[in-house]
């Protein structure tokens, strides 16, 4: 009898052991052989896609600077759009499929994200630029002049 579980505390397929009788060892190696593959299946499609990079925002006076960690890709990847005041960051990367190869594990084949922010209104959205070098995304997004702050000053009293 064939008796298969889904255990809770690693979320896969388990044999239950209790009606093997003098199986008991021999189920125990072959969950041990056939786990691994039934987590592979179950997570093959583990790298087809791309966890939100990781981003550093810095404020100065001027402007905010976005720096995102995006190793791997190239300056044509990456589509930057502005819509109400939220700028959108998204690249997409597709490997073509090498026939010629005989894998035991590929990866290499599809990565994507895309990361929104929200823009405060203080931001002149009409001067924004980006540059791609070395992995490292860097949007700057400059203030509008009257959200830099002014220059401290002595009043005459009259």
């Amino acid at each position: 009898m064939n008796n298969l579980m889904l255990t809770k505390n690693r979320n896969i397929l388990q044999r239950d052991k209790r009606n093997l009788g003098n199986y008991g060892g021999w189920a125990s190696l072959m969950d041990e052989l056939f786990n691994d593959e039934l987590q592979l299946a179950k997570s093959k499609d583990f790298n087809k896609g791309l966890s939100n990079p990781k981003v550093n925002i810095i404020e100065s006076d001027e402007a905010y600077i976005l720096d995102m960690a995006v190793p791997g890709f190239k300056k044509t990847d990456f589509i930057i759009g502005l819509e109400n005041e939220e700028l959108s960051i998204a690249a997409e990367i597709k490997v073509e499929e090498d026939t010629k190869e005989n894998y035991t594990r590929k990866e290499f084949v599809y990565a994507s994200f895309k990361r929104t922010f929200l823009l405060p209104e203080t931001v002149d959205d009409t001067a924004i630029n980006a540059s791609y070098t070395d992995g490292i995304l860097t949007v700057s997004i400059p203030k509008k002049e009257e959200a830099k702050p002014k220059p401290a000053r002595t009043i005459e009293i009259s």
